[in-house]
């Protein structure tokens, strides 16, 4: 018994020494994780919070997911139909620009400024061309024909922008050529909506009314009296609807 003493004495420090070193050891330093966040801009789109199609990912200028009858489906149509929109754009912000010079600098409306007779002489503004009909038909032809082969790449990019065979003025070298894509097209769609109001305008105003400019202006002067509502073209059921535009 006293023998065995010893040596229970020893276990019994080893136990305490291990539950001592247990205790006092130092705890790991705890691991902070990292989770790395990566943040992307939503794409425009026409109606916030709706799919957009995956066929109209962006990549186009002004693309903003707006095709709901899935016209531009097949990758032709929407070649198609993107080339037929912008040169529509183009020349509707030629013809508004047109309209409004004509009428700013005093020469009637754009339908009146423009009277074309058949007896062989073509007017503009007034002033006969002292030319033949069939020849400014003709001349306008070849000068049409001449813009629409220069236009005739095999390359979408280069039928529709500058910068293959027709770039005088180098506007494709610039760093913002793809700033300008977007503008024309907005400006164009603009124009294009602005060019069928001005045949609405035409069509209530009727043969000798006034011209968007005169009509706009006396709409600016009195707008209560001058409007769509007193329209007697535009709303003819209207019982208070008067002349049209109010003249």
């Amino acid at each position: 018994a006293t023998a065995a003493t010893p040596r229970l004495d020893r276990t019994t420090m080893f136990a305490a020494a291990r539950t001592f070193t247990t205790a006092v050891a130092p705890r790991a330093a705890p691991t902070h994780r990292r989770r790395a966040v990566s943040a992307r801009a939503e794409k425009p789109s026409w109606a916030p919070g709706f799919d957009t199609p995956k066929y109209l990912d962006g990549s186009m200028p002004c693309d903003y997911g707006f095709d709901p009858l899935k016209l531009g489906e097949k990758p032709e149509n929407l070649a198609r139909y993107r080339e037929a929109e912008l040169m529509h754009a183009r020349w509707a912000m030629l013809g508004v620009a047109g309209v409004i010079a004509v009428e700013v600098a005093g020469q009637g409306d754009w339908v009146s400024a423009q009277p074309t007779t058949w007896d062989g002489t073509a007017k503009y503004l007034g002033n006969e061309t002292h030319a033949p009909l069939f020849a400014v038909i003709g001349l306008n032809t070849l000068l049409m024909a001449f813009a629409e082969s220069q236009r005739g790449a095999a390359s979408a990019e280069e039928r529709l922008y500058p910068g293959g065979k027709f770039d005088p003025m180098g506007m494709s070298k610039g760093k913002d050529f793809e700033t300008l894509k977007r503008k024309e097209l907005a400006n164009g769609r603009v124009a294009m909506m602005a060019f069928f109001g001005v045949m609405a305008q035409h069509q209530a105003a009727g043969p000798g009314g006034p011209g968007p400019v005169a009509a706009l202006l006396a709409h600016i002067a009195d707008p209560w009296h001058v409007n769509v509502g007193t329209n007697a073209a535009a709303i003819p059921w209207l019982s208070t609807a008067g002349a049209p535009l109010g003249f």
